[in-house]
C-alpha cells in the first residue's frame, strides 16, 4: 500500500470558513467562523489523501490582511516545510487578497515542497459550498510530488494556477482566479492532476527570487497612485511622499502610460532615491517602458506583476536595497 504524504493546513479565516444565516445567502455573511478543524472536518475522506495536521494562524475576513501577519505567516510556513513529517502545505485564505498573501510568500519562503493556497467564493453554509472541493484539490495537489519545485500555487475551482500571473477577475463567479494571458499551470479532473506546458517556465523559475524576512517587524511603506481620468494632478503622490512612501507604484493607464503634467513630479520623486514603478490598472499584459521612461525619467516597469503585486516585490527590494538600477534589475 502505497504511504500517504504529510500535509499541514494553515488557516486564516476567510470566506471559506465564513457562516451566513440562510444556506442561499452568498453574498450576506460573516467570514472567519470555521476553526482549522471545522474546515478540515467538513471534508469528508480528507484523511485518505493525506495525514492531516492544522493549525490556526487568524481567523479573519482577508480585506483586512495586515502586512504583519503575512510575516507571521511566512514563518510558520517556512518552519512547517523544515519539518521531516510535512510533505506539502495548504493555507486557506480569503479570496479578496489571497493572490497578495501568495505572492509575498512566493518571494519570502525557502523551500522546494508544495505550499497551496486556497479560499472559497461561497460561504461553508452555502448549499453548493466550493469550499469543500477547493480543500480536497488543494491537499490532493500539496500531497501530490509532481507538484515539488513549482512555487506557491492557487488552487481554486479545479484549477491551479502560479502566483505570478493569477488574479481574481470576479467578484461572484466560482471561476473567480485566472491567469489572464496565460491560463492555469494545471488543471484537476476526477482527482487527476494534468500539468500544462504554460507552467514549465514557472517550475524553472518560481524560486529564483528570495528575500530574508527574518528580524523583520514591518515592511517598508510604499504605496499604489492609481490612473483616471481627472485624477493625475499630483495629489496622491505629494500625500503619499510627506506621509513617508518609500517607494510608489503608479496603476496607470495602457501600457504604462503616464499623463504629462504628473511626469515631472514622478521623475523628481524617482531622482530624489524614492523608486517608482510603473504597472497597469488593464488586468492584463505585459508593461514594456521606453528609454526615455526608463532611462530618462528613472521609472521601473512592473513587467507581468500587477500593481498589488509590483508593491509587494518593491517592499522586499527596498528591505535589500535603495538602489534605483538594483531594483530595476529585480523587477
Amino acid at each position: 500500500m502505497e504511504q500517504k504524504a504529510n500535509v499541514h493546513i494553515i488557516a486564516t479565516g476567510g470566506t471559506i470558513a465564513g457562516r451566513a444565516d440562510s444556506t442561499a445567502a452568498t453574498v450576506s455573511y460573516k467570514a472567519g467562523e470555521l476553526t482549522v478543524g471545522q474546515l478540515i472536518a467538513s471534508v469528508p475522506g480528507l484523511d485518505k489523501l493525506a495525514n492531516l495536521s492544522g493549525e490556526q494562524l487568524c481567523n479573519i475576513d482577508s480585506k483586512d490582511m495586515q502586512e504583519t501577519i503575512w510575516l507571521q505567516l511566512a514563518e510558520r510556513v517556512e518552519a512547517a516545510a523544515e519539518r521531516k513529517d510535512v510533505d506539502g502545505i495548504v493555507i486557506t485564505h480569503g479570496t479578496d487578497t489571497l493572490e497578495e498573501t501568495a505572492y509575498f510568500l512566493q518571494l519570502t519562503v525557502k523551500t522546494d515542497k508544495p505550499i497551496v493556497l486556497t479560499g472559497a467564493m461561497r460561504p461553508a453554509t452555502a448549499i453548493s459550498a466550493d469550499g469543500p472541493m477547493n480543500i480536497w484539490q488543494s491537499v490532493q495537489v500539496a500531497a501530490d510530488p509532481s507538484a515539488t519545485g513549482r512555487g506557491v500555487l492557487v488552487v481554486m475551482n479545479g484549477q491551479i494556477n502560479g502566483t505570478e500571473t493569477v488574479t481574481k477577475v470576479n467578484v461572484n463567479a466560482l471561476e473567480a482566479f485566472q491567469s489572464p494571458g496565460r491560463g492555469p499551470m494545471g488543471v484537476i479532473v476526477d482527482g487527476k492532476i494534468f500539468w500544462q506546458s504554460q507552467g514549465i517556465a514557472g517550475v524553472l523559475t518560481a524560486n529564483k527570487l528570495k528575500f530574508t524576512i527574518k528580524n523583520l517587524t514591518q515592511l517598508p511603506k510604499v504605496r499604489i497612485i492609481y490612473g483616471y481620468v481627472g485624477g493625475d494632478d499630483g495629489l496622491f503622490v505629494k500625500a503619499a511622499l510627506q506621509d513617508g512612501a518609500r517607494g510608489l507604484v503608479y496603476a496607470a493607464c495602457g501600457n504604462g502610460s503616464v499623463p504629462e503634467k504628473l511626469t515631472d513630479l514622478l521623475k523628481e520623486t524617482a531622482a530624489s532615491g524614492v523608486p517608482v514603478v510603473i504597472a497597469t490598472r488593464c488586468g492584463g499584459g505585459i508593461v514594456v517602458l521606453s528609454e526615455i521612461m526608463t532611462v530618462t525619467n528613472g521609472f521601473i516597469a512592473s513587467g507581468l506583476l500587477n500593481p498589488q503585486k509590483a508593491k509587494i516585490l518593491l517592499q522586499l527590494a527596498l528591505t535589500q536595497t535603495n538602489n534605483i538600477k538594483e531594483i530595476q534589475r529585480l523587477f
